[in-house]
């Protein structure tokens, strides 16, 4: 199944892709069936009551995650590409003082999310059940979603047909690193050239321009207001807003000859800090691919744009392009969601994107950016989604940081080699996919296990 680059990256809403973007486009999915009368129960009368149950891990993690939150958000009509955080902050407060939601068309309806920790829905971890009840209790309409990372989100029927989905008909159909060396071989061309070309193929050159550096400005923007903010992070964890102090001190050792060189990987985190206070803070971020891995594409491109000295924004879109297409294959050969493989599958994957993006545009050809993404997933492989209280904080947000040094590295040992290696990225991506299904489910974005039972909530 081809996926664009606006697939990979979306612009969403923190603090997860899974638990908070993926309900939230869940909900508005179910208002569009209750507007066009889908599925409607015989014999029910006028829509009254709307309810959803949220199971595995966005039940065991949902609160820390605020699904509750998106899901009433996203039942009072609001999307994560317009998210305006001021007015969703006074319908949420609205919706739990009256019990109701606005829906759009709708008009004013009974509103309840249910944290089921019992049922596990048999398509995927990350569960919901949206039902609709008219006035005397009666089911209206029901529908089951599953949030399967990266803001991606199936219907029951969509899951069980998505293997079968016939792949968008591109020039350059590549399923695997290997098919893409393969053509690139045969093609002379880039990674980041083919993927253009595949986009190209369903979208206009100046559609797919527009819409990549927009991608990079809401990315940098998230990264700015992380420099910006200060104060403790909500949840009740007391994690304290670093980016801001660190990011200015920094800026003031800049030019002093006591700056140590290893300083360039305080440079690195520190940008992907800022992103991923911003993601735990429900800001608006990119998923890349995944909100809880928001921060190591945009880290790794923001270290190349102003500390590389070739450095050039013309390559901005070829790192996007390239760092998709890597992402889009983990995607299809194993999992981005935490839920599922634990966090080898969001920073790990993202480590992988960015190693291949930053490898592409300092001029490493098809095999070393292969080697690139190869490396830095490689180095990932059995990392769980353990997050203290449920919540995208600890250890997300350094993990973010050094999964960017990581990338810098990867990419920085592959540009080094000729693209020969042992372990190719298609045997690491299937290894991830196998260590996934073997992992404790404890370890698993469930907080049930790991640092999340080890770290004493304060």
């Amino acid at each position: 199944m081809f996926l664009s680059v606006f697939d990979i990256f979306k612009i969403g809403v923190g603090p997860s892709s899974s638990h908070t973007v993926g309900p939230m486009l869940a909900a508005g999915r179910f208002l569009d069936s209750l507007r066009a009368g889908r599925e409607k129960v015989p014999g029910a009368g006028e829509l009254a009551r709307l309810e959803c149950s949220l199971h595995g891990s966005l039940a065991f993690t949902g609160k820390g995650h605020a699904t509750d939150r998106a899901v009433m958000l996203g039942l009072a009509g609001f999307d994560p590409v317009n998210y305006d955080m001021a007015a969703a902050d006074l319908a949420e407060a609205a919706i739990r003082e009256t019990g109701k939601v606005p829906p759009p068309d709708l008009g004013d309806l009974g509103c309840a999310v249910i944290f089921d920790y019992e049922q596990l829905l048999s398509g995927h971890t990350n569960g919901m059940i949206f039902s609709a009840y008219d006035g005397d209790g009666q089911l209206y309409l029901r529908e089951i979603y599953y949030s399967v990372g990266g803001g991606f989100v199936l219907t029951e029927k969509e899951l069980a047909a998505d293997g079968n989905d016939i792949p968008l008909d591109v020039r350059y159909p590549f399923r695997n690193a290997a098919d893409m060396l393969a053509m690139a071989a045969r093609s002379n061309k880039s990674i980041a050239d083919m993927k253009r070309a595949n986009e190209l193929a369903h979208m206009d050159a100046k559609i797919l321009d527009d819409g990549l550096a927009h991608i990079w400005q809401v990315m940098n923007s998230c990264m700015e207001r992380g420099f910006a903010a200060e104060g403790i992070l909500p949840g009740g964890l007391n994690v304290r807003r670093r980016a801001k102090a660190i990011h200015e001190t920094l800026l003031a050792e800049q030019g002093l000859n006591m700056v140590a060189p290893h300083t360039i990987n305080d440079w690195i985190s520190v940008y992907a800090i800022a992103v991923n206070e911003e993601n735990a803070a429900g800001g608006q971020v990119v998923t890349a691919p995944t909100n809880g891995a928001a921060g190591v594409v945009p880290a790794t491109l923001r270290y190349y744009l102003d500390h590389v000295p070739m450095a050039s924004p013309d390559k901005i879109a070829d790192y996007l392009l390239t760092a998709a297409a890597i992402g889009g294959m983990i995607k299809n050969n194993a999992s981005i969601s935490g839920a599922e493989v634990g966090c080898q599958g969001e920073v790990g994957s993202a480590s992988a994107m960015a190693a291949a993006g930053f490898c592409e545009i300092m001029g490493g050809t098809p095999e070393q950016v292969e080697n690139a993404a190869e490396i830095a997933l490689e180095h990932h492989l059995g990392m769980t989604c353990d997050p203290v209280g449920g919540l995208v904080q600890a250890p997300c947000i350094e993990r973010n940081g050094l999964g960017a040094i990581k990338a810098v590295s990867a990419a920085s040992l592959a540009l080094r080699g000729d693209g020969k290696h042992l372990i190719s990225l298609d045997a690491c991506v299937e290894t991830m996919r196998q260590t996934g299904l073997d992992m404790n489910t404890k370890y698993k974005e469930t907080s049930l296990g790991g640092l999340a039972v080890n770290v004493p909530e304060c």
